[in-house]
């Protein structure tokens, strides 16, 4: 860098450095002709994401062991001008991922993104929980990522597809009575970055962990532990879904092109002041 001399002060002065700013305009259709699945979506994250996934431009099978509730989810797609079917979906059944598969080639086509969100939670010390609660815990948030693999691989590999999982900060943290949540949340993350090792370059695979977001598993809490959260994040407030939402599709769209294996945390700082 020169510096120049001031003829007035004769003093060595820097010279003026121009700061330009560019800010990175998201494509209101950067998912157009493309089909997304968003499991999970009858509610919270799920649906706040599908719900985006159709704004931007994408045809999206909403899938919840709720079908009612799925079925709310596509109707306000539906009447904003998108375009979304409901599909009953329990994800540990390998029986509904044939029919989810079924019925969105028939009806949408050919598959772009999963999005692995459906999940359970027990909350149970590891003495108190048997191994039928353990095993259905690990069924629906661990291997429904491995039948999700086993039905639509054909699909994402053709289409140079991307899979987002929603994992949790309890895959890194340890918080009272979650051990088989925290032991499937953990096994996601892990499976992810093997996913994305086994299956690139052709498909993508990312996992978003979000700290405490305010969707219904939080409806019957108390208000005093509410704040007690949002007083231990540096953001001092709950998450919202459509936050998680907007991490979601950033990870599946082309602005994430090579961003692979890894994982996003979503909590406000939360996990920052436990560190």
């Amino acid at each position: 860098m020169t510096w120049k001399r001031s003829l007035v002060q004769n003093q060595y002065r820097p010279p003026i450095i121009k700061i330009v700013r560019r800010y990175v305009q998201i494509d209101s259709n950067e998912f157009a002709g493309q089909v997304v699945l968003v499991t999970g979506a009858g509610s919270g994250i799920g649906a706040a994401t599908a719900k985006l996934f159709a704004k931007r431009g994408a045809k999206v099978a909403v899938t919840d062991i709720n079908l009612v509730s799925a079925q709310k989810t596509a109707e306000e797609i539906n009447s904003t001008g998108g375009k979304a079917i409901a599909i009953l979906h329990d994800v540990s059944n390998m029986t509904h991922w044939e029919n989810v598969r079924d019925e969105i080639h028939s009806k949408l086509g050919e598959l772009n993104v999963v999005h692995n969100n459906a999940f359970m939670k027990i909350e149970k010390s590891t003495s108190e929980t048997s191994i039928a609660e353990w095993e259905k815990q690990i069924s629906v948030n661990l291997v429904s990522m491995q039948m999700s693999v086993l039905t639509f691989l054909s699909d994402l590999k053709k289409n140079h597809g991307a899979i987002v999982n929603t994992s949790s900060i309890h895959a890194n943290f340890g918080f009272v009575h979650h051990g088989a949540y925290a032991a499937s949340k953990g096994g996601m993350v892990a499976f992810g970055r093997q996913l994305a090792v086994d299956y690139g370059p052709e498909i993508r695979v990312n996992t978003v962990l979000p700290g405490p977001i305010l969707t219904p598993i939080w409806d019957d809490t108390t208000d005093e532990y509410r704040n007690l959260v949002t007083s231990n994040t540096p953001l001092r407030r709950m998450g919202k879904p459509e936050e998680v939402a907007e991490a979601v599709c950033f990870l599946a769209s082309s602005r994430a092109s090579y961003i692979s294996g890894t994982t996003l945390t979503v909590d406000g700082g939360y996990t920052a002041e436990k560190a």
